[in-house]
């Protein structure tokens, strides 16, 4: 979640040993860890209330309806379709009127 790797978290660890000491460093990782349980709890507690992960699904469902929908109002096929119709009847009317 917060992509901190070996190398930053021992700086982390040397810091808070220099500035707090190590009498007082377990108490303080413990007053850290709870504050990071309430603040993900918090998270938790508003994306359901708010309706987060419902809000997030329905907005995938309507994405997949415009893709489909964009897909089927695709007319592209149909006016190359129109084209080479066109052309091949432009060619059998040149032949038609170079016989006559």
């Amino acid at each position: 979640m917060l992509n901190i790797g070996f190398a930053e978290l021992l700086l982390i660890l040397i810091v808070a040993y220099v500035i707090v000491g190590p009498k007082d460093l377990p108490k303080v990782a413990r007053w850290l860890a709870r504050l990071v349980k309430k603040a993900r709890q918090l998270l938790r507690e508003v994306r359901e209330e708010v309706g987060w992960d419902e809000m997030m699904s329905e907005t995938e469902d309507v994405r997949k309806d415009i893709d489909t929908t964009l897909k089927d109002a695709d007319v592209t096929k149909d006016l190359r379709e129109a084209q080479q119709s066109l052309r091949k009847n432009l060619r059998q009317a040149e032949k038609d009127t170079m016989k006559k």
